[in-house]
């Protein structure tokens, strides 16, 4: 199967289970499967996470409760890979 027909695939450096989406900017990026919940901070503060959208949208946000959240995405798997 193509990387296309099958988004999911596994770190070469871990071996955890990752998914492959597209950014914005057409570059496919690793991260981790599991969808969380963010909101991103007001009165000019910055998130301290970097979250893809499924839309392939990188934002700099905060995990949030679901009621508070304002979208959903995905952690850089390049942030939690524990490498071998």
């Amino acid at each position: 199967m193509s990387r296309s027909a099958d988004p999911f695939g596994t770190c070469a450096y871990c071996g955890r289970r990752i998914l492959w989406v597209r950014t914005k900017a057409g570059k496919n990026m690793p991260v981790n499967p599991e969808l969380i919940s963010y909101r991103i901070p007001g009165n000019g503060r910055k998130g301290t996470e970097k979250i893809v959208t499924p839309a392939g949208e990188v934002v700099c946000a905060e995990r949030s409760e679901n009621s508070q959240a304002e979208g959903l995405g995905y952690i850089s798997h390049f942030a939690t890979c524990g490498k071998k």
